[in-house]
């Protein structure tokens, strides 16, 4: 299995460098680091006194893996999960937060598990994430990366700015997408035409 280390420095790469997305809810962003995550961590980057684009910009990779391995790995308990879902679960926390954990509670609550959605790994859901790993674990990873996809899918229906993250200007696979199947075995990844079926009622 991989580092935590690896694992945040994969998750950069797939993040890239400096983006200002206007329908980018995050913001300025910066190896998948925003300027509301710097806030939040009063990281003062610059030394100016303010947290602003300016702190983003000056973010280096060690840093925005400092970050993911104590923000995003040790503090929501990543690390408790099953090994086989720890990466996914890692680097969909990175890209949406709790809502990461929530879609794996959704998950094992589908799986006959009693469970609250709070986005809160805690024992029920540590304990619920153990036992769904023995009883499918070949399956459990690509449950949690297709539900992973759906969530993606669904919040593009809702929000049509979100539309390109999901579906590129030609038609195919966009961002989310493609990263939620990285996760997933190739057989249980959709086709392009499959793909495009989903996002056929988008204007």
């Amino acid at each position: 299995m991989q580092s935590v280390s690896e694992i945040a420095s994969a998750i950069i790469a797939r993040e890239g460098g400096y983006a200002n997305d206007p329908d980018d809810p995050g913001g300025a962003t910066k190896y998948g680091v925003t300027l509301h995550t710097l806030r939040r961590l009063g990281l003062d980057l610059t030394g100016d006194g303010r947290i602003g684009v300016a702190d983003v910009r000056k973010l280096t990779r060690p840093q925005a893996v400092e970050i993911f391995i104590e923000h995003y790995w040790r503090r929501p308990r990543i690390a408790e999960l099953p090994d086989m879902l720890q990466p996914p679960v890692f680097d969909m926390y990175v890209n949406a937060g709790a809502n990461a954990v929530k879609v794996l509670q959704r998950l094992l609550v589908e799986m006959g598990h009693a469970l609250a959605d709070d986005g809160i790994i805690g024992a029920r859901t540590i304990g619920a994430a153990r036992a769904a790993a023995d009883a499918a674990p070949d399956l459990i990873a690509d449950a949690y990366g297709i539900a992973r996809r759906n969530y993606y899918y669904a919040l593009a229906d809702a929000r049509p700015a979100s539309r390109k993250y999901a579906r590129r200007r030609d038609g195919g696979k966009g961002g989310w997408i493609t990263r939620a199947e990285e996760f997933i075995s190739p057989r249980f990844r959709l086709s392009e035409a499959e793909h495009r079926e989903r996002c056929a009622r988008w204007a």
